[in-house]
């Protein structure tokens, strides 16, 4: 019997008779000698069926298999450097699973909202599989550099009992008569976990209901949450260049091919590599008033403002200490000037905007209580997280970074849309 392998160990098999199992790529009828280009979601194998080396039976189900019709493909292994990775099947058998009829993208063009209609499909397609691959190496690469530097993984909840941020951007639902809210960050249960383990990050999907179209937002999108003990905003940042650094030179060494299919500049990420240059958000308002761009001082940035400080540098730039007015209540206030807290955003380069939001936390319980009364919202609620001061406080920073807004830039891509397999946007659930 056939040994089954996978499109991308096929060198590894040269002269072997084998089985590749998968579905129908593309199709090239010349008479008497068929080609089919059979993806098993590893790659692509180039499979040749010669209507005068297999049964007749066998011959039939290469000439009428259809686009992405699932089959199973027996032959030997041999070197073809025309073919795609250098080897095809030369096929003794092929037995179709499951004959697709009518399948409703095609290689023509195709407007995006069919394409999105159709997401459960156009993901087999060679750039979506690509962004999706590049997207599994940066989430690994985050749990690898984490792990490996004594964070500690700790689960916060999806359900919370109130916001840590932007109360207006909340998804509420019913918890058995009591409100809750799908969380925004798991931030706030992070600086309890950090009194337990020093070091921590949480990892998963996040909500906002924020009413935006714009090709950086999305509702649900996945963040990574790191929290350290005992870490001011200077080491916070040198944590967060580090961090980025490792998680772009990873993709650009084990996925350089799916870049290349992409057609990104690999050069510019090239340039991510510690340090990163460092401003003060009044150095950035200034940046933006040269730039011919209006600005309120104390106002947050928008995409606008973002894209033109990222393109003044070739590599991520950080930008802090912001206003606290518009920051969340949490941030630590600035030793000499109490209208400035003690917060960074790593804007990509690129114009690709803000992949990273966070800062050195307040340790003062009554900084803390006065934020909570300037904010407008319910004492009860943040309780605990008052706690956090009374019992053991000290210096803490964190940050955390949107996965999507990452794979975006690192695949050069213009929407965020095809970062994740199924986005969640303001006018799209399905599917």
């Amino acid at each position: 019997m056939a040994q089954w392998v996978y499109a991308k160990d096929l060198a590894d098999h040269a002269g072997e008779h084998v089985t590749i199992k998968g579905w129908l790529y593309n199709h090239t009828d010349k008479g008497g000698l068929q080609f089919l280009l059979v993806r098993d979601g590893t790659g692509v194998v180039q499979c040749v069926a010669s209507e005068k080396d297999i049964s007749a039976e066998a011959f039939d189900e290469a000439r009428r298999v259809t686009q992405e019709s699932s089959l199973i493909v027996t032959g030997k292994v041999r070197s073809d450097a025309r073919a795609p990775g250098g080897y095809e099947i030369q096929s003794d058998d092929v037995r179709i699973v499951q004959l697709t009829e009518d399948y409703p993208i095609t290689p023509k063009e195709h407007g995006t909202a069919f394409l999105m209609a159709n997401r459960h499909l156009w993901i087999r397609s060679a750039k979506q599989h690509a962004t999706l691959l590049v997207r599994a190496e940066i989430v690994k690469a985050i749990r690898d550099w984490l792990d490996s530097h004594d964070f500690v993984n700790v689960d916060t909840p999806i359900l919370t009992p109130s916001s840590c941020e932007d109360t207006t951007t909340l998804f509420e639902t019913d918890y058995f008569g009591e409100p809750a809210y799908l969380a925004q960050s798991g931030q706030l249960y992070n600086e309890a976990n950090i009194a337990a383990f020093g070091k921590v990050y949480c990892f998963g999907p996040t909500f906002r209901a924020e009413k935006s179209k714009t090709r950086r937002h999305l509702t649900e999108f996945w963040m990574v949450e790191p929290e350290m003990a005992f870490v001011d905003l200077e080491g916070c940042m040198e944590v967060e260049e580090q961090f980025v650094s490792y998680i772009v030179q990873t993709v650009l060494q084990n996925r350089s091919a799916e870049l290349e299919l992409l057609e990104r500049d690999t050069s510019r990420l090239e340039k991510v590599v510690p340090p990163f240059p460092r401003i003060s958000y009044d150095e950035a308002v200034d940046l933006l008033t040269k730039h011919g761009l209006s600005f309120t001082w104390g106002d947050d940035f928008g995409a606008p403002h973002e894209t033109a400080i990222g393109e003044s540098f070739d590599q991520p730039v950080f930008v802090y200490n912001y206003p606290t007015r518009c920051k969340a209540f949490y941030m630590e206030e600035h030793p000499t000037r109490p209208d400035v807290c003690l917060s960074v955003d790593l804007l990509a380069a690129e114009g690709y905007g803000e992949i990273i939001g966070g800062g050195q936390r307040t340790a003062s319980y009554e900084l803390l209580e006065r934020r909570i009364r300037e904010h407008n919202l319910n004492r009860e609620a943040y309780e605990w997280y008052l706690d956090l001061r009374r019992y053991g406080s000290m210096p803490h920073s964190g940050f955390g970074l949107g996965v999507e807004r990452t794979v975006a830039w690192v695949c050069g891509l213009k929407h965020i849309r095809e970062t994740i397999a199924f986005p969640r946007m303001l006018e799209r659930i399905y599917p």
